[in-house]
């Protein structure tokens, strides 16, 4: 994205990386969800620095993805709710040039403290340098203009495949804004979008697999750029449907992005 400056408000304006695969004006929800990461995090920024400082991480967003997200502009306001010792709550709301509102997001944000380790079984995940290059796992979409998958790069691990079904894969993304550097949640959001496409049960010319909400729960901070996703999704008879993400960077599990499915026969 880019920002435009337009009435003291900050515009955000997408290219083709931003572009999502259903509709040519209208935006992929993961790079949104990042900004309203974004705003989220800026707005507990502020208010820690007005209470005298503190630290608090955001380590839950749940995003309601009510209407298409416009590619050629929208604005996101954020608020905090609630301020406690050890958690407080933030809301944004993005809304297009017209004042609709487009989506709705929720942030949960809680106070580290040092204690004790306490180790517990974690599911393996892969190693990054054992993984091979490979396509994203969606081909061209109806529209036949570039897209999301022109901002990524892909690798995976041996023995999977861009197939429909349960996929095990790694993401890099191009930070959200050029000019930023984005925090580790902010860079995991435009993976933990892509549960649904990535372990689709059908191609999306048979079925459409839209999600009308993401939740992204971390319990610790993503280091670095390539971050992976181990990724089932639930499709049922009566069009419903869940993709459910195990989310990891180089040194292990950071959490879980959980994604409702609405299916669609196509044609």
């Amino acid at each position: 994205f880019r920002i435009e400056a337009r009435a003291d408000t900050e515009v955000f304006v997408g290219n083709d990386a931003a572009r999502g695969p259903w509709d040519p004006d209208s935006c992929h929800a993961g790079p949104p969800a990042a900004l309203l990461a974004r705003a989220c995090e800026r707005a507990i920024e502020q208010a820690d620095v007005e209470h005298g400082g503190s630290d608090r991480l955001l380590a839950r967003l749940t995003v309601e993805l009510s209407r298409p997200i416009p590619i050629d502009g929208f604005t996101i306001e954020a608020s905090v709710d609630r301020s406690g010792r050890t958690t407080a709550n933030t809301s944004a709301v993005l809304t297009d040039l017209e004042g609709r509102v487009r989506v709705r997001a929720v942030g949960l944000h809680l106070q580290p403290s040092p204690t004790e380790f306490y180790p517990s079984p974690e599911p393996a995940t892969p190693d990054l340098s054992e993984s091979e290059p490979g396509g994203f796992p969606l081909g061209p979409m109806g529209h036949g203009l570039p897209g999301f998958s022109s901002g990524v790069e892909m690798r995976y691990p041996p023995g999977q495949t861009t197939t429909p079904g349960p996929t095990v894969a790694w993401m890099r993304a191009i930070p959200v804004l050029p000019d930023e550097e984005p925090s580790g949640f902010q860079r995991i959001c435009p993976l933990a979008d892509c549960g649904n496409a990535f372990s689709r049960n059908a191609e999306p010319h048979e079925v459409a697999f839209v999600n009308p909400d993401l939740t992204v729960a971390l319990h610790r901070q993503p280091e670095g750029e390539w971050f992976g996703a181990n990724v089932i999704s639930h499709w049922q008879p009566n069009g419903l449907g869940m993709a459910d993400a195990l989310l990891f960077d180089h040194l292990g599990p950071v959490g879980r992005a959980v994604q409702t499915i609405v299916l669609r026969k196509q044609g």
